[in-house]
C-alpha cells in the first residue's frame, strides 16, 4: 500500500466516523423533543424520524453503525435518550427499551429501502421500517405489562398517525437530501 493510497483510507475513515457521529447527534437532539404523555409510559419523540433519515441518508451498514453507538453512547450514561424515564442502560429495559433496540433494524430497513430506485419503494420502506420500532416497543411493553390489549393502546395506538406523518416527512427530507448522499 502507498503512502497516498494509506492517507486517502485514513481520510475516508475519519469521514465515517465524522458522518456516523454527526448522525447519533441528530438522534440524540431529536430525542429532547419529548411530549410526555399521561396515559402512557412512552414520550412522543421526533427520534423515529431522526432514526428513518439517518438510516435512509447513511445507507444500511452506516445507518446501523450510528444507531448502534448511539444506544451504547446512552447506555453508558450520556444524556442523548429523551428526558423522560431512567437514565442510562435502564432505559434499555424500561418501557421505551423496546423501541430504542429496535432503531438499529430500522435504520437497516430505511438505508436498504433508500438504496432501490422508486419513490413509491422509499415511503414503503420507511413505513416498514417504522414498523419495526413500533413492532419493537410494542412486543417489549407487552412483555414487561404482560396485556397485549393495553400495550397496543398505549404503545401504538397514541403514535401511529404521528408517526404516519414521520415517514412522509423523512421521505421528502432523504429525497431533499438525496444530493448529499453520495458525500456522505
Amino acid at each position: 500500500m502507498t503512502d497516498t493510497t494509506f492517507a486517502g483510507s485514513r481520510l475516508r475513515t475519519g469521514q465515517q466516523a465524522v458522518t456516523i457521529a454527526a448522525a447519533v447527534a441528530v438522534v440524540a437532539v431529536s430525542a429532547q423533543v419529548a411530549v410526555p404523555l399521561p396515559f402512557s409510559p412512552v414520550p412522543m419523540t421526533l427520534q423515529p424520524l431522526a432514526v428513518l433519515v439517518v438510516g435512509a441518508m447513511l445507507g444500511p451498514a452506516r445507518g446501523v453503525s450510528a444507531l448502534v453507538l448511539y444506544l451504547l453512547v446512552g447506555a453508558l450514561g450520556a444524556p442523548v435518550f429523551a428526558p423522560v424515564g431512567a437514565p442510562g442502560a435502564a432505559r434499555l429495559i424500561g418501557p421505551t427499551g423496546g423501541y430504542l433496540l429496535a432503531f438499529p433494524i430500522a435504520a437497516a430497513i430505511a438505508g436498504w429501502s433508500a438504496a432501490r430506485p422508486g419513490l413509491l419503494r422509499l415511503v414503503a420502506g420507511l413505513a416498514l421500517a417504522m414498523g419495526a420500532i413500533h413492532a419493537g416497543g410494542f412486543a417489549w411493553l407487552a412483555l414487561l405489562g404482560g396485556d397485549t390489549s393495553r400495550a397496543f393502546d398505549v404503545g401504538f395506538v397514541p403514535f401511529l398517525t404521528g408517526d404516519l406523518l414521520k415517514v412522509g416527512l423523512a421521505a421528502l427530507l432523504v429525497l431533499a437530501g438525496s444530493r448529499l448522499r453520495p458525500r456522505l
